[in-house]
């Protein structure tokens, strides 16, 4: 399943938080969470995050483990294009 992740930090980014964020996404991989991109961004939200988890669960626990750094607004992506299920290649 591909998720989108809309993420805004509770507190000012600093170094340590980062450093706990990388840690957390190496961690993620042994849940069978595999990232496609993370963008920093302006505006609301902090950064976006497109990732592929095996189900629901493994993704709302990756979005629990973070939950006192961040707000998380997850979000199900369904491919546009049924024969291309992971959309199109860049």
């Amino acid at each position: 399943m591909l998720f989108i992740a809309m993420v805004k930090f509770k507190t000012q980014l600093s170094k340590e938080t980062v450093e706990k964020n990388m840690k957390d996404i190496e961690a993620d991989a042994k849940s069978g969470i595999k990232y496609h991109g993370i963008w920093w961004t302006l505006g609301k939200y902090d950064t976006v995050v497109m990732f592929e988890a095996p189900d629901e669960k493994a993704a709302m626990n990756m979005a629990l483990k973070r939950a006192d750094r961040m707000d998380i607004e997850m979000m199900v992506a369904v491919p546009a294009d049924p024969s291309n299920p992971q959309g199109p290649v860049t």
